[in-house]
């Protein structure tokens, strides 16, 4: 995997026509190590998407290894790299819980490779399995049905608005705040997103499986919701509890706003940061039950030879 770097500062520009603009803490994504201060002012101004700048003063820069975030200015991954596969689920086992309050699914035989070898020819031997759990279950996609009885279930999606799609992912742990838990629509706004997967990293995933999961989550904000749906994504994922606040009562608007939108809702997502801010594809397809809104998903991305 290719080695990223981003630059640390703090920064001062001035305009040609009068005014100016500071920053304290900013980090940028850099497209090589090597790079030179004026060369990094020229990022930055690209990045904010100004004109007119007559100055660009950088102080305390550092230049470090780490992930990309998305600025503006610097190229996704180059097209033809080989390709890898990033897988984005939590796999599904006895007893796990996903969500507090609602059922852990249960695995028991239905014949046994044992049982089997009476029943077929010698050395052969098979083994199946009943699972039973609620749709709700591990990394999971939500249908319009889910939320309006009289929208699509599993059965009547379309595969072509689950497969492969461009995928732009926010990289939001960077000084989270957890007092701010709601990711809003100026979050959002810097980026061409009509027919994308809009993926949240929020970093909420490491405590997939612990009591610190369930309280303090983030989640997207109604004004956020509204502003995708405006934006015509085609899904919005989050690696955390729920796309909605789940301890502020009992709306639902980010449900609400994008099922009724036709916008697929991922939730539970995981090791999304591994994912580059732009240049993937992400596919989340769950099997095509009729009657059904929600069912787990096995949802990855795929990076390079696109």
């Amino acid at each position: 995997m290719t080695t990223e770097y981003r630059a640390h500062f703090d920064f001062t520009i001035a305009f040609a026509n009068g005014g100016g603009l500071s920053g304290e803490g900013f980090r940028l994504d850099l497209p090589r190590q090597d790079v030179t201060a004026e060369e990094i002012g020229t990022l930055l101004v690209a990045h904010l998407g100004l004109a007119l700048v007559s100055d660009v003063a950088l102080r305390d820069l550092r230049i470090v290894e780490e992930k990309h975030r998305g600025s503006r200015g610097v190229p996704a991954p180059a097209k033809g790299a080989e390709e890898r596969v990033i897988d984005l689920s939590h796999p599904i086992e006895a007893g796990m819980v996903t969500y507090p309050g609602l059922p852990v699914p249960t695995i028991v035989p239905h014949l046994t490779r044992e049982d089997s070898r009476g029943k077929y020819a010698p050395g052969t031997e098979f083994a199946m399995d009943v699972i039973t759990m609620i749709g709700n279950t591990g990394t999971y996609l939500d249908a319009p049905f889910h939320r309006y009885a009289d929208g699509s279930d599993l059965a009547g999606l379309d595969l072509g608005t689950l497969v492969g799609l461009r995928a732009e992912v926010f990289h939001l742990q960077d000084g989270w705040d957890a007092d701010r838990r709601g990711i809003e629509a100026v979050t959002l706004a810097d980026r061409e997103l009509q027919g994308a997967a809009v993926l949240l990293d929020t970093g909420w995933s490491s405590r997939f499986g612990t009591p610190e999961y369930a309280h303090g989550a983030p989640f997207l904000t109604e004004g956020g919701a509204r502003f995708l749906v405006d934006a015509g994504v085609q899904l919005v994922g989050i690696d955390s509890l729920n796309i909605d606040d789940t301890e502020g009562g009992g709306a639902r608007p980010a449900h609400t706003l994008l099922l009724a939108a036709g916008i697929h809702v991922v939730e539970h997502l995981t090791n999304l940061a591994d994912v580059p801010a732009r240049g993937a594809r992400f596919t989340a397809a769950p099997p095509a039950v009729r009657g059904f809104g929600t069912f787990p998903v096995r949802s990855f991305a795929t990076v390079g030879s696109h």
